[in-house]
Formats: C-alpha cells, structure tokens, sequence
C-alpha cells in the first residue's frame, strides 16, 4: 500500500491515481450545495492527459497482477473490510453525498449507503461459491470454461446515487479481477472521492481503482474513447448512453448501459389499497423523485381512482420538504439549477395539455432558497401526452385512469423505456398476465424496488444495454475462453500418410 500524498479534501477534489491525490490541474469546476445554492468545494477537471495517466495505472497493475493473482481468500478479506469500513464511516459518506446531492440524510443512512456494505459483503461471499462450466460428449472430449478479467474497466456513476452505484460496478470489476477508473458526475465528487482512501485503507492496491473528475464531454469522452479501456459500465441518461455507445464503438468495447425509465405503477381493483398507496407513494418521491425506477405513470382503476387520488394527495401534501441534513426531512432539493428548472417547466406543459394539477408544482412558501419543489402530481388525459413519454426525473407523478386490464398493459408498454413496472393487484390471472406480458426488465408486484444482485437488472427498449446481476456481470467484466481436451485419439484425415 502506498504513502499518499495527502488526505482527501473537499476545498478541491482532485483524481486519484495509482493510490496518489493528483495536483489541482488548470480548470476547476464549483461544486454547489442544492439545499443552499452556495459554493460547497471546487473540482479539478481531468484533461485528456490526466485521464491517460489514471488508465495507464490502471493498465499496470492489471498487467502485473497485482489484484488478479490475489487468492480468493486475501480479496475477500479486503471486500470485508471495505464493508466493515464503509460502515464505520457511513455517517460521513451521508453528510458528504448530502451536500453535494440534496438528497436527504436519514435516506442515504438507512437505505442508499447501506448497499455499498451489501455490495461487497456480496460479492466476498460470491468469490468462495463461483463455480465454472464443464462438460464430457460421448466419453472423447473434456470441456471447460476459463474466465480471466477483461482489463480495464471505465466506470460512470451517475449524481442520483454517485457512490452507491460507483460501489456496485466497482465490486463487481474487481471480484473478476479487473482494475478500473471510475468517473462520477463532476456535480456530485464528495462522497465518491473519499471512498478512494476506504479502499486504499482496506488494502486495495494502488493502481487497482482510480478517479478521474470532470465533464462528460471532457473527462468521460476521453476515458471512454481511449484505446486501453476494453469495457465501459455506465448508469445515466438515455441521450449520454448513446452517446457512450458511439465514442466506445469504434474500439470494439463492450457496453453496459443502464438508462432512463418511465416505469408504470398499475394499481387494479383488486389491491390492497394502503399497500399500494405507500408504494406509490416511495417509487415516485423517495431519492427526490431523481431514480431511475421511479414509478412515475400512476394507472388507476376507475373503480378505485377517486379514493385513491384523494389519499395520494394528501399524504403528498404531507411529506417533509426541507434541508436534507435535517432528520426529519423526507424529501431534499432537486440536485441543479438546471435540472431544476426543466422539472419545473412540466407543470406548464401539464396543464397545456390538458391535465389538472393535483397538488404541488411550486417551490414551497418557506424555502426561498434552493432548489425545492413541493411533491407534485397531474392527472393526464392521455398516455400520449410528453407529461406522460418523457422522463421527468424529479417529484412528479402522472396519474392516468384505466377500465380494462388490458389497456393498463398496453398503456404500460407505450413508452420508450422499459426498465421497471409496478403491478399492485391479488389477482392470480392479472399478476400471471402481467408479469408475460409487460415490456420490462424488471416486474415488481405488491412491493416498491427491492434489489438482489443474484438476479438480473435492467431494461428493454430505450431503458439500456446489458444487466447488472452476478450472471450479467460475470459475462461483462471477463473473457472466455472453452478449453477441450481430447479424451481419446479423435477420428482425424492423415493427409500426406502413405
């Protein structure tokens, strides 16, 4: 383990290359607190030299083994002690992802932090459990399969969740013994960026895992096109994914793109109604309304609707908006200015298209700072609406009513995306129908988003490239290769034989 240069920092997050903190380069970024709107800590864009030289570490210590030719049983010591560290510090992770998310402490202490000590619990216990193919055909050949790291793995961790799910991609890259570099969103370093010394402190060697900071258009651009790269992780926006498959194309890289949703919530007759009311409620507020399996298309049964509604709002209109670092709050600020702003402007849009406001659309009377919005729902006309098509990606429900279980499933497909749908119903047949017949990666009945990494994740259509889950993974970060061992002399032509 190497000396480091210095502490973590956060007046000027820098990268973090083979296990040292790089000088502060010549273009710096603000880092903004969306509670306060003020200047939190300053980040230092990686340059295309810069972002060369963290794969370059990258590319020596997977050249030299360092990680790969570890046994079993060292790295999962290291695993377990990146787990027992991360929750020794979690309190300090909160209060820095805090600052620079928006997203509210009691949510990232009890629910999204947590996953990083489950992630790499995980994986330690995965590492001793692996098991390969083997097969014999007809008593003359051996087959197996070999599986060795792919290299170097460019992972890109969005501000929604950036040191949750940067920890997923970056367990699963080294539990098949790749080394990596890790880009989160320049907005949102904090949290990331000290992560880097927990890693070191549990004994990852330098040049294992590094961090670059910076632009999508600079410093991803340039981690994703660079030729020593050979796979790409990337959890964000359906725009950004193609863009990544485009710049990663010509090199051949192998994708894993986990994109944008538009996920239905069908609540039926059927439903037990204060289930589906808190599930509802969760999909679509909880994370700030900022999560990709956000269950933001709301389609009731005209039988239930009115009741429904009427509950939804007023619970909506009762949830804690306020400073993030408060325990008590239970819905944080959106994470930019500009992020803002767009979510803002689908009230508008809402009620040009013929919707009716339900409740919020406003930044909240007590809070002229920052970027709040009270908790917002529209019931919409039409499943055609853009309310209802485009990824809002904030506090913003859209409820549409339905008369047949039918139309909620054809309501349901009738988007570009295709990553999660919801079903709340006790119907055996429905939950049957359902379950074949939605155009999802992920179905979830009777319950809000739960994870397991034992299966896969991910979506259909515009919704991404690829799954994550031990299978997906274990495809993605390694090679293959078949071995075959003749049993027997095979029946082979002697050409040239007198």
């Amino acid at each position: 383990m190497s000396t480091q240069a210095s502490s973590f920092s956060r007046e000027c997050v820098t990268s973090y290359i083979d296990g040292q903190w790089q000088p502060a380069g010549a273009h710096l970024l603000d880092v903004v607190n969306p509670a306060t709107e003020q200047v939190v800590a300053r980040l230092s864009e990686a340059d295309a030299a810069e972002t060369d030289r963290a794969v370059q570490a990258a590319r020596r210590a997977h050249q030299q083994g360092v990680w790969a030719s570890k046994p079993a049983a060292e790295k999962q010591a290291i695993f377990r002690k990146i787990a027992q560290l991360t929750e020794a510090h979690l309190d300090e992770l909160a209060q820095l992802e805090s600052l620079n998310s928006g997203l509210p402490l009691r949510y990232l202490r009890s629910r999204q932090l947590p996953r990083i000590v489950r992630n790499f619990s995980f994986f330690a216990d995965w590492q001793s459990q692996n098991v390969e193919k083997a097969g014999i055909q007809d008593d003359q050949y051996l087959r197996y399969v070999l599986r060795e790291p792919a290299g170097v793995a460019a992972l890109i961790s969005p501000w929604n969740a950036p040191l949750a799910l940067a920890s997923t991609k970056i367990a699963a890259a080294l539990s098949f013994g790749n080394c990596c570099v890790l880009k989160t969103a320049e907005t949102t370093p904090l949290a990331v960026a000290r992560f880097m010394e927990i890693l070191t402190q549990a004994g990852v060697p330098p040049g294992v895992v590094n961090l670059i900071n910076g632009r999508g258009a600079v410093t991803g651009d340039a981690l994703v096109r660079h030729p020593d790269v050979r796979v790409v992780s990337f959890t964000g926006g359906t725009a950004t994914g193609r863009a990544i498959a485009a710049a990663a194309a010509p090199g051949l890289k192998r994708v894993d793109l986990e994109l944008g949703g538009k996920s239905a919530n069908i609540v039926t007759a059927t439903a037990n109604l204060d289930d589906a009311l808190d599930g509802a409620l969760t999909s679509i507020y909880t994370n700030n309304g900022q999560q990709c399996f956000a269950g933001s298309r709301i389609l009731l049964h005209r039988s239930i609707a009115d009741e429904f509604i009427r509950r939804f709002v007023a619970r909506a209109q009762a949830i804690r908006v306020g400073d993030p670092l408060d325990p008590g709050t239970e819905v944080g600020p959106l994470s930019n200015a500009a992020h803002y702003a767009r979510v803002v402007s689908f009230v508008a849009l809402a009620e040009q298209e013929g919707g009716r406001l339900l409740c919020g659309g406003k930044r909240p009377a007590n809070l002229p700072t920052g970027y709040y919005l009270e908790p917002t729902a529209v019931l919409m006309p039409s499943n055609d609406n853009r309310v209802c098509q485009e990824e809002i990606f904030g506090p913003f429900a859209a409820f549409q009513v339905f008369d047949d279980f039918e139309d909620a499933i054809r309501i349901a497909n009738a988007s570009e995306f295709g990553l999660v749908s919801y079903l709340w119903s006790n119907d055996l047949a429905q939950v049957n129908r359902a379950t074949r017949a939605i155009e999802a990666g992920v179905v979830l009945v009777n319950t809000p988003m739960v994870l397991d990494l034992r299966f896969p994740f991910g979506g259909y259509k515009n919704s991404g490239v690829g799954r994550e889950g031990i299978e997906g993974m274990r495809h993605f970060y390694t090679e293959e290769k078949t071995v075959t061992i003749a049993l027997k002399r095979p029946p082979m032509e002697r050409l040239g034989a007198a």
